[in-house]
């Protein structure tokens, strides 16, 4: 008999009912425990989850993580992979506990994998009003282009919370946007004059130009039927925008955002702010952006620091 599946009911129910987890989580928990279960039953058949040491948990890590020679299908394991992986067993075994199956976490000694730092691409100015300049702005959905563009990178929103934005969600005099994020969490965005001036441009001028359903009166972004602009849409619109201005970046909606943010920390503003103004739960989802001061310091060392710039250089 598997002495570990014998502990999968209960553990379903903890997970759906006492835990809440989505359905997407819930799938991948059962997925990666069976992975465990069997790694368990071919390698310490002897080894109950009473009996399971940090040991066995890091041997299993290790075997997640050993290419074997000559099969297409086995790979080393991402580390965002390997850390689900670990939360799901750090759900099982903390469920063991609660139902006094076990005394002790297994999982509690084991370390999460370290994600690469990887810092995301972005768009220099030029790169930004090359783009722009890609528009044709004596038309419609050029002018709409060129705003998507304008206010993405004026305010660093989501492209979710961009085609959501309605008319009533701008205010023009205080100079501000309301912006439904994540979680339904509402937040007050700045917004510059110029952004907000072709807003304004756009809802009076060119809206009016194309048939509007009355479910969509209050959206600002539209398509040529008068539907809200969809994810996919604005992703096409950027591409073929960064293609024209002849930018060999992967340019993507997201781009603009992490624009946004790198001009604001690179200018030195609060990150705390820029947090904010982003909607990051966390500030470690902001900090990465502090990375991309590196290379601005180095230019400005090598430019002014009297050892590296000849027209500084230190009389000795």
């Amino acid at each position: 008999m598997d002495v570990w599946k014998q502990y999968i009911k209960g553990f379903k129910a903890y997970i759906l009912m006492e835990r809440t987890y989505s359905q997407n989580t819930f799938v991948s928990y059962l997925f990666d425990l069976q992975k465990f279960f069997d790694f368990m039953n071919t390698n310490h058949r002897d080894i109950t989850p009473q009996s399971t040491t940090t040991a066995h948990i890091r041997d299993f890590v290790n075997h997640i993580n050993t290419k074997v020679d000559g099969d297409a299908d086995s790979r080393i394991l991402k580390a965002s992979s390997q850390n689900r992986l670990l939360s799901s067993l750090r759900a099982f075994f903390k469920y063991l506990l609660i139902e006094n199956e076990i005394e002790d976490d297994p999982t509690a000694l084991v370390g999460q994998a370290k994600l690469p730092s990887k810092l995301p691409e972005v768009l220099t100015n030029d790169e930004i009003m090359l783009m722009i300049n890609a528009c044709d702005k004596s038309t419609y959905h050029g002018f709409r282009n060129y705003l998507l563009i304008e206010v993405l990178y004026a305010t660093g929103l989501r492209i979710s919370e961009l085609i959501n934005l309605k008319i009533s969600d701008v205010f023009f005099r205080e100079e501000f946007i309301r912006v439904v994020g994540k979680g339904n969490k509402e937040r007050i965005v700045p917004i510059g004059k110029i952004a907000l001036r072709q807003l304004k441009i756009f809802i009076r001028n060119w809206r009016t130009t194309i048939n509007i359903p009355p479910k969509n009166e209050q959206y600002i972004f539209l398509n040529r039927r008068g539907n809200k602009m969809t994810r996919q849409y604005a992703f096409m619109v950027l591409k073929d925008l960064a293609l024209r201005a002849g930018i060999t970046k992967n340019v993507h909606p997201h781009t603009l955002r992490h624009s946004f943010a790198t001009e604001m920390v690179m200018r030195g503003a609060n990150i705390m702010t820029v947090k904010d103004m982003m909607g990051h739960t966390s500030v470690s989802s902001t900090e990465i952006y502090t990375n991309f001061d590196t290379s601005t310091l180095r230019e400005t060392l090598m430019l002014f620091h009297p050892l590296y710039n000849n027209k500084h250089k230190m009389k000795i």
